[in-house]
């Protein structure tokens, strides 16, 4: 089950630079953990699915597990020994576009050892650094 949006405005768009740190969704707004990008970059919808997948199971139903970022960026890709022109290929992956600061994923409902391992494993299916973070008792 890869995410992808329902509906955007254009099929494609250009490539764009990721630069500054993050302006929002760099603080823990559901749960108890995180973890937080150190680096920017683009992640997959099947990277953002390994990830979560890798939490779930290590976590064993326990607890709870939010998503904060969603692929709404398509890139394309021109067929293999394809000539230059011709327009710009297809859609190939929908990607997320993360800054240093974004959070990545939360979870709550588990002890702190429980949660930073399963970070650990989701942060080895990113292509990003990343690190765990807790929320500041008030």
């Amino acid at each position: 089950m890869a995410l992808i949006p329902n509906r955007t405005k254009f099929r494609k768009v250009h490539k764009g630079r990721i630069r500054g740190k993050a302006k929002r969704g760099d603080y823990i707004a559901f749960g108890d953990y995180a973890i937080q990008t150190l680096d920017r970059g683009k992640i997959t919808s099947q990277q953002i699915e390994a990830a979560r997948i890798a939490i779930n199971r290590h976590l064993k139903r326990k607890g709870k597990v939010w998503i904060r970022i969603f692929p709404q960026k398509p890139v394309t890709k021109k067929p293999a020994e394809t000539r230059m022109g011709k327009g710009k290929g297809n859609v190939e992956k929908w990607v997320a576009v993360v800054r240093p600061g974004n959070i990545l994923y939360e979870v709550s409902g588990c002890p702190i050892g429980v949660a930073r391992e399963a970070m650990r494993l989701a942060d080895a299916k990113l292509p990003v650094a990343c690190r765990f973070i807790a929320k500041e008792e008030e």
